[in-house]
């Protein structure tokens, strides 16, 4: 049975080979980009089975109003997928304010629009299942990409909160946690900060791990998100990419370890 989904950004990356994966095997997309030029191919070989639309995710009232569109032409919203992000690069003393709050505008509250103006309609349904793009940096952080690494733990944190709030409406939840692959996420999409010196060394240490292995094939994530779609009970939270399963066992082992030695302390605390 062909579903209806909603993906912001769209228009390339992960956003641009899902709605066309979906696309392909007859489902209808609701397909959002800040420029919809870039979303022609698809509109031209699928025509009435995509509807495009362009969409800023940090204008909220935009949000609302394509999600209601979305509604208003298929009839229904089955799934949510909130993939608009970018990537900030640099250290957090090299971070301006505006490029912290632009972070947060688009990677967080752009998805929290979206999820806020989805749930109704799921409400109503009594179904739907809402997919948040998050990253392994959402999990377990590096350096560099400070300011990026705590917009997605405020996804992951949204999102978490939110299972038992929604189940009782039948809606599902699942966070997508991408480790690096071949995007545009870290190319033009990215914002670079202004680089102070003394960082330089921790960015080149950084930068040194990224040998062409360590970078997945976004093509290859194409039937673990059919997969997600498809299930009856999907998992809350799902990680794609070989490098972020044991980038997370090792800095969950090293948490473990840490809050044992300091159990004493915490459990005298309590008083």
């Amino acid at each position: 049975m062909s579903k209806t989904i909603f993906i912001t950004g769209a228009s390339k990356g992960f956003g641009k080979i899902w709605a066309e994966a979906f696309l392909k095997r007859g489902d209808k997309v609701i397909a959002t980009a800040r420029n919809i030029k870039n979303l022609e191919d698809l509109v031209q070989q699928y025509k009435d089975n995509i509807l495009p639309v362009q969409l800023d995710v940090n204008n909220r009232e935009a949000v609302f109003t394509a999600v209601n569109k979305a509604r208003d032409h298929f009839g229904r919203i089955d799934v949510l997928i909130n993939n608009a992000g970018f990537g900030l690069f640099g250290a957090v003393e090299e971070t301006t304010e505006q490029q912290a709050r632009d972070q947060f505008e688009t990677n967080f509250f752009g998805l929290l629009w979206a999820t806020q103006a989805a749930i109704p309609i799921m409400r109503e349904q009594k179904s739907g299942h809402i997919i948040q793009v998050s990253s392994v940096l959402g999990v377990a952080t590096v350096p560099v990409l400070g300011i990026y690494n705590a917009s997605k733990f405020a996804v992951e944190g949204l999102t978490e909160s939110m299972v038992p709030e929604v189940a009782p409406f039948g809606i599902k939840l699942s966070l997508v946690e991408p480790n690096a692959f071949s995007t545009d996420w870290g190319g033009g999409s990215a914002i670079h900060t202004e680089p102070i010196e003394v960082y330089e060394q921790v960015k080149a240490d950084l930068y040194a791990n990224f040998t062409p292995d360590f970078f997945g094939n976004p093509e290859s994530t194409i039937k673990a998100i059919l997969q997600l779609v498809d299930s009856e009970q999907p998992p809350l939270r799902l990680f794609l990419g070989k490098v972020a399963y044991p980038l997370v066992q090792q800095n969950y082992e090293a948490r473990w370890a840490e809050w044992d030695a300091w159990k004493q302390v915490s459990d005298e605390a309590h008083g």
